[in-house]
């Protein structure tokens, strides 16, 4: 059973900094791409970063381009989300996300997913 357990969210100035994890179990991690997603109040769920099986290739949205920095620990079977510059409209919850597609950008690319974390940027 794959699991993705997302860490690190929580409240933080604009202007600062966050790290979220991405635990995963269940299938062999370094097989499979991953990234992330997020959701603000009373929005879609939007693309945010993805990272192929080896960590050589990220796509980020241009709404986080040059701010976050999307990696992978494939012996710690874990992805990260650093998060630089935040911004008020970052706030949003944030979802981890596996799938095979390498740079895919649509949630129907990725077929598991973890439960979320938040993350809020005060102004």
């Amino acid at each position: 059973q794959v699991q993705l357990v997302e860490s690190g969210g929580g409240l933080v100035q604009a202007g600062g900094s966050l790290r979220l994890s991405c635990a995963a179990s269940g299938r062999p991690f370094s097989s499979y791409v991953m990234a992330w997603f997020r959701q603000a109040p009373g929005k879609e769920r939007d693309f945010v970063a993805t990272v192929n099986w080896n960590g050589a290739r990220t796509v980020y949205s241009d709404s986080v381009k040059g701010r976050f920095t999307i990696s992978r620990a494939n012996a710690e079977n874990t992805v990260y989300l650093h998060m630089n510059s935040l911004k008020p409209e970052d706030t949003a919850v944030y979802y981890c996300a596996q799938g095979v597609v390498a740079g895919g950008l649509r949630e129907s690319e990725y077929d598991y997913w973890g439960q979320g974390t938040q993350v809020t940027v005060s102004s």
